[in-house]
């Protein structure tokens, strides 16, 4: 199974990255002897049964696509059968060889909310770029399009790793080459000071000490770099913290959402500089939905039926924010 990282090791040790090979081979060891889903080998068994089509055309953009027109009936019903076994797709969309995956969030309008507002105009070239909580890996394929020269992505969600390594396994060897996934949670990084760019989209809500984990966050980027920290906000003053109860908008794992000036000052707390919110918006129905690659519910199932400003639990509905801080 270690076999399945021996690429992203290598490359870590030909990166500015060396010393996380202090901790992370052994840490990848342990997660393959204790910490794998029972649905695992299933999911790698889909992988690896993908078909081998040369990619004739790569965009990176709004809907990764990858394509080649002689792609056979045949081979398009095979992809679309072994993806689906890989459901549900929250992240994307992606396009395989004229397979589309309709994913439950149109991830590509978080990320232009996003994207004009980092630095150098949204330039990532030359950048060792880190994104915690990547899910299937969309965004990252985002970053390598805005020049990245590597980026790392981690999340202990084992289906989304099978799904980052289904749309890598269809990549041109130059691209694959330079995105790496590792099924790791934030708590399991060591104090790196080593990225120049560090995203946090989605994870911060999900946390029970966010304190803890913004320094976390901080603790990953070299002096100069910048953090892209997207989550749930609520409207109100710097004393403002919504703690909801045993859920918010259906999810069970939400602790704490923070208005934006309450978060501003907890990232001053911790040592950030620069702390600025370049976004605030509230979550659509048209971002965030039910579609054939996610059947189950989704946002229209989490809003108050009568009211769609109120979750069903009657909380706001759901706000983003994305800001943008440096160590």
């Amino acid at each position: 199974m270690m076999n399945l990282f021996a690429q992203d090791l290598i490359a870590v040790a030909q990166s500015p990255l060396q010393h996380w090979l202090t901790t992370l081979p052994a840490q990848l060891e342990t997660w393959q002897k204790e910490q794998q889903h029972g649905e695992l080998p299933k999911w790698l068994r889909c992988v690896a049964q993908l078909p081998k089509i040369e990619p004739q055309h790569v965009s990176l953009a709004d809907t990764v696509t990858i394509a080649n027109e002689n792609a056979s009936e045949g081979e398009q019903n095979r992809i679309r059968g072994l993806m689906m076994q890989l459901t549900p797709w929250r992240k994307g969309p992606f396009d395989l060889h004229g397979v589309h995956i309709d994913t439950e969030w149109r991830s590509d309008f978080k990320w232009q909310r996003v994207l004009p507002h980092l630095s150098n105009n949204g330039d990532l070239r030359g950048r060792q770029v880190l994104d915690i909580g990547c899910g299937s890996g969309y965004h990252l394929w985002r970053m390598l399009e805005a020049g990245a020269e590597q980026v790392w992505g981690i999340d202990p969600g084992q289906l989304f790793m099978a799904q980052f390594m289904a749309i890598r396994h269809f990549m041109p060897a130059e691209l694959a080459a330079r995105a790496h996934w590792f099924p790791l949670g934030v708590e399991d990084l060591p104090e790196l000071r080593a990225f120049d760019t560090v995203f946090s989209m989605g994870v911060l809500y999900h946390r029970r000490s966010p304190i803890d984990f913004l320094t976390q966050l901080r603790s990953q980027l070299k002096p100069g770099g910048e953090l892209i920290l997207e989550t749930l906000v609520v409207e109100g003053d710097e004393h403002t913290v919504l703690v909801p109860g045993e859920t918010y908008a259906k999810m069970r794992n939400v602790w704490f959402i923070p208005s934006t000036k309450a978060l501003l000052h907890w990232m001053s707390r911790v040592g950030f500089k620069n702390a600025r919110v370049v976004d605030e918006s509230v979550t659509t129905l048209e971002e965030q939905r039910a579609t054939d690659w996610m059947q189950g519910q989704s946002l229209a199932d989490f809003l108050d039926p009568n009211d769609r400003s109120r979750t069903i639990e009657g909380f706001p509905a759901p706000r983003r924010a994305v800001i943008i801080a440096n160590p």
